[in-house]
């Protein structure tokens, strides 16, 4: 059928334009007779109009047979011709060959020239229909793309969405753990502080002096309290380190009797100590404070005896090490590998360890703290810590604290246990400054019972005032935080006043005043609460006595 039509429309083609060329000859030949005396010697001009017409409407055959017939009718009017159709002398021949040949590229120029343009519309038409389709297609696409990034926006938003409350309830989680353990432990101190106190009021009341037991029993209970709050603070990283330049190898060596007395005499005690080591930037108490708690693990993990192995030596942790565990800053670093030939631990367990109240032990034999204060202490100091375990196989855990390289060893401490508390000296007054009238009427008391002459105010500008009243002071004690103006406000308007005032710091949370980046300020001499009275002398003493 699509053949037939094809064939069909050819042949109306050769017809129409068969019709152009026999219309354009007629009109030639018609105005070739009109114009015959003022074309005298021109015998083709019309016929070139004809040629042109042709080329320009009908295909190159059509105007090769206008050429042709043409030179046929003009060949009447040339001057030899007598009416004869063919020339009938050289030259009659000769303008017949000019006329064809002129024709023929006439036809030619004006073919191509339709040929082109014809090919240009067509190009012209395919680019056109190129760029709808391409616009179609850009506009499907971006359609495409608009729905697809939709679905990829709401499926982000549901996996964020999904992530945060995820991430909160993972929060809820460790907030409940933390709370329930805070609250588990707290509640059975204060259970025995309540009653070692509630009993021993009642046996006063009867006249029965004979409450030691219960005294010391309230003292132990809020002893471990103190104790709690500055592991939670150690795990939070908020606790106020003092740090110094150590010899490793030497603090190890003094905390063995007190390791011994703390692993019993089933776990045996070696030491594997590097030559050449370097000196760390620590605080001393804390990391003593660590290798207990890690040398108690220990001894938990190894109940039917074993051993306790504690090395020491250089290490540099390179940037791909620090690149794979995070917070770790690549460099130089003290080694304290604690290594026992206990249980072990499995893998979930190991990623567990450090997080504060877990604890495999049993009810009412670990708080869980232990490894969260030490981990705590050493991301605090800069350092990095590492278990390395396997179940049935023991277990090593890697401390190590950033190399110092100052030269200044801090002084071996002086265990004053059991000794007599250190008391004021003839005309020792102490500037006693702290808002909460409790706290400060216990601290007054303790004052008073070592010895020294007590000025009290409950604010700083109150302690300015009486400083310039009274005159000279041995010492002040001060809150850090305290409304209006701080402790260390008050300490650097007081030494204006009196140069060379000596201070002690007390705080219960250490804010930025005279602790920066987890470290007390150097030359700032600072008392935790809750302190005891032997704390309160040991610490007022030394600094008095100080240079």
């Amino acid at each position: 059928m699509q053949g037939a039509l094809n064939s069909a429309q050819l042949r109306a083609s050769v017809w129409y334009s068969l019709l152009i060329a026999l219309v354009a000859l007629t009109l030639c030949y018609i105005l070739r007779l009109a114009l015959n005396d003022l074309l005298v010697g021109y015998p083709y001009a019309t016929f070139y109009i004809g040629v042109l017409v042709v080329a320009l409407i009908a295909p190159f055959w059509a105007s090769l047979l206008t050429i042709l017939i043409s030179a046929l009718l003009a060949g009447t009017f040339a001057i030899d011709s007598h009416g004869a159709f063919l020339p009938q002398s050289r030259s009659a021949i000769l303008g017949t060959l000019i006329f064809i040949l002129v024709g023929l590229a006439i036809a030619v120029v004006l073919n191509s020239l339709r040929t082109a343009l014809a090919d240009l519309s067509t190009a012209r038409d395919e680019l056109h229909l190129v760029n709808q389709t391409l616009e179609t297609r850009v506009a499907e696409r971006t359609r495409d793309l608009t729905e697809a990034n939709a679905l990829l926006i709401a499926e982000t938003t549901a996996r964020q969405q999904a992530e945060a409350l995820t991430r909160q309830m993972q929060k809820m989680e460790a907030i409940g753990q933390l709370s329930g353990g805070i609250a588990h432990d707290f509640n059975n101190m204060l259970a025995i502080i309540m009653s070692s106190v509630s009993i021993a009021r009642r046996r006063l009341d009867r006249g029965d002096t004979n409450v030691g037991t219960f005294l010391d029993g309230a003292l132990d209970g809020a002893q471990r309290a103190a104790n709690l709050t500055q592991r939670l603070l150690a795990f939070s990283r908020k606790q106020p380190l003092n740090p110094s330049v150590t010899e490793v190898n030497g603090l190890v060596r003094g905390v063995e009797d007190m390791l011994r007395r703390a692993l019993g005499e089933t776990v045996r005690l070696e030491f594997a100590l590097g030559g050449g080591l370097w000196r760390a930037q620590v605080d001393n108490d804390q990391l003593e404070s660590a290798l207990i708690n890690l040398a108690i693990n220990a001894r938990d993990a190894m109940p039917e005896g074993g051993s306790l192995t504690i090395e020491t030596m250089n290490a540099f942790l390179d940037d791909a090490y620090a690149a794979a565990h995070a917070e770790v800053t690549g460099g130089q670093y003290v080694l304290i590998a604690v290594s026992d030939t206990g249980q072990g631990m499995p893998d979930a367990v190991i990623e567990k360890a450090f997080e504060p109240f877990f604890t495999t032990k049993e009810t009412g034999k670990g708080t869980g703290l232990g490894l969260s204060q030490v981990y705590g202490f050493i991301k605090q100091t800069g350092g990095h810590i590492k278990i390395y375990s396997e179940a049935g196989q023991g277990t090593t855990v890697k401390i190590y604290l950033p190399r110092s390289y100052g030269t200044e060893e801090s002084q071996p401490r002086t265990d004053t246990t059991g000794t007599a508390l250190p008391r004021a000296r003839t005309g020792e007054t102490v500037l006693l400054v702290e808002d909460d009238e409790a706290v400060r009427a216990a601290a007054i008391l303790a004052l008073d019972e070592l010895g020294y002459t007590v000025i009290e105010a409950a604010s700083g500008a109150q302690a300015l005032r009486l400083l310039d009243q009274h005159g000279p002071v041995a010492l002040l004690f001060t809150d850090v935080v305290m409304p209006g103006m701080s402790g260390r406000m008050l300490a650097e308007a007081a030494l204006a006043l009196q140069p060379g005032l000596k201070v002690v710091y007390t705080t219960g949370y250490t804010a930025n005043a005279i602790v920066h980046n987890g470290m007390i300020d150097p030359g700032v001499e600072l008392l935790t609460k809750p302190y005891d009275l032997g704390q309160l002398a040991r610490k007022l003493r030394r600094v008095l006595d100080a240079g």
